[in-house]
């Protein structure tokens, strides 16, 4: 039997870029050890125990202060704050707390920076981290939510940044969904 053929990683990252997904910024640390990344890749993971997942890089300059302090946020981010995105992506060249200090961050149940004006945050207490090649797949625990009405989301779809309408035409939503 021949073995298969091996997806390259520029090909498996080409792929990946044709998944939108909700853009949000992890949030961990205190002080002058804050620091933060940007992310696609945060799901839920269970309503009865309200808990999601989120993958994150053991390279990251994030994943020592995630094991340090144990706690960290998810500021899914509103169609406006694209700024907030690039800064946590490294995109302007800052790191750490440096990533802070172009918007207003607040505090809830757990200590991690909460976003002013985010879409939604889930505060989250790590609850266990799965070593996956280069990366660790974060089981947080929700101890805290906020939600913002009247403002539609910023996504990630094919290397770039898009916004969707707040409000979706109920009446186009119905006639696709069959209703």
């Amino acid at each position: 039997m021949s073995a298969e053929p091996l997806i390259s990683e520029a090909d498996f990252k080409f792929s990946m870029r044709h998944l939108a997904g909700a853009v949000s910024v992890i949030t961990v640390g205190d002080g002058k050890d804050r620091t933060g990344f940007t992310a696609t890749s945060v799901s839920s993971l269970s309503a009865e125990l309200p808990s999601v997942i989120v993958s994150v890089n053991r390279a990251s300059s994030s994943w020592p202060a995630l094991q340090q302090y144990g706690c960290f946020c998810v500021n899914v981010l509103a169609a406006d704050q694209q700024q907030v995105a690039q800064s946590f992506a490294g995109l302007d060249g800052r790191k750490g707390a440096e990533r802070y200090g172009n918007a207003g961050w607040y505090r809830l149940k757990t200590g991690a920076a909460v976003l002013e004006k985010a879409l939604t945050v889930l505060d989250c207490k790590l609850e266990t981290a799965f070593h996956y090649n280069s990366h660790a797949i974060l089981v947080g625990h929700v101890c805290a939510i906020e939600i913002r009405q009247g403002i539609g989301p910023l996504l990630y779809w094919r290397g770039g940044y898009h916004q969707l309408p707040a409000e979706v035409d109920q009446n186009r939503l119905s006639k696709a969904l069959g209703q």
